[in-house]
């Protein structure tokens, strides 16, 4: 096969990408992520090894769906908040951070030959916990906030920036401005709650109505959340159903359990695949297929296996 193009996500293609990274490590390779960061792996040989295969899995569902495959940085916690609390400062963050695509383009060099297309995303998390609400972010000092890695993944040559589980439009803002600045596209993806809706109450499409009238984003995901928790919020105006047709991604939740019920559960709940996947077919046939799909907490390659209709390995 040729050496993979490199189409952005919403361009045509449909990518596979990962499930939860944080959760896999953690219940079914017994790893100790603090603060649930994996980016510190990147530091260790054997880390690095753990994470290559972790990600060789997910390729080889690309290879065997036809899909392109969407490489994500294991980097959620690497921001001055979180890295300082597993010992990184900002110039270690800056490295890290740029140290996981440099990991990432290397690994792209062993599915060159069995994946048709390959795009590499550097990852965000929010700075705050990613699940409950808190005080409305101001998006100038999100945007100043989050720039140093955006800016180090821009130096080091991904192809975009994606933040995850965004529970406030201002930090939606904020980001999308940091991406701007340093010419990286970028996508965003809000957390939702068993209602559909962001955890202080706004619906998803009040949230890309709001985000849109900033600038916006290059496009929408949704993730942490049960797909019946995500067709929950399908519901609104026409200009509110519209904003739908903004979101190109999935990654959901493998358990229906609330984020709170999930955070006291003392074992991974991975859900039931059948159901999961069912309820993805919801959520396409209301909203068209998916661009990019993958997982989120309590998922594993079983699942995105399960969604693109192929084996696991």
């Amino acid at each position: 096969m040729a050496a993979p193009t490199h189409h952005l996500p919403g361009e045509g293609p449909r990518y596979v990408t990962d499930g939860g990274i944080e959760t896999d490590l953690i219940f079914h390779h017994g790893v100790d992520l603090p603060e649930f960061a994996a980016f510190p792996l990147l530091d260790d040989p054997a880390g690095q090894r753990l994470l290559a295969q972790y990600y060789d899995a997910y390729a080889g569902v690309a290879e065997d769906a036809r899909a392109h495959l969407l490489l994500e940085s294991p980097t959620w916690r690497a921001n001055p908040d979180w890295g300082a609390q597993v010992g990184y400062d900002a110039k270690q963050l800056a490295r890290a951070n740029a140290d996981s695509i440099h990991f990432l383009r290397d690994l792209e060099k062993r599915y060159d030959a069995t994946v048709p297309g390959i795009a590499i995303s550097g990852t965000i998390g929010p700075r705050g916990d990613g699940y409950a609400p808190g005080p409305a972010v101001n998006p100038e000092e999100a945007a100043e906030y989050h720039s140093p890695q955006v800016a180090a993944f821009a130096a080091a040559g991904a192809d975009l920036v994606t933040a995850y589980t965004l529970t406030d439009p201002g930090e939606a803002i904020g980001i999308i401005a940091a991406a701007r600045a340093h010419g990286i596209p970028v996508g965003i993806s809000f957390t939702v709650e068993t209602d559909g809706r962001l955890p202080g109450g706004t619906s998803v499409a009040e949230a890309i109505l709001l985000v849109d009238r900033a600038g916006g984003p290059d496009h929408y995901l949704l993730n942490c959340a049960h797909p019946e928790h995500l067709l929950a919020g399908l519901s609104g105006t026409p200009a509110e159903r519209a904003a739908w047709d903004r979101i190109i991604g999935f990654r959901a939740n493998a358990s229906i359990a609330s984020h709170a019920e999930l955070d006291e559960a003392p074992e991974l709940d991975e859900g039931d695949i059948p159901r999961f996947v069912a309820g993805h077919d919801r959520m396409a046939a209301r909203l068209g297929e998916p661009t990019i799909l993958g997982g989120c907490c309590g998922t594993g390659v079983r699942h995105v296996a399960a969604l693109w209709g192929v084996p696991p390995r």
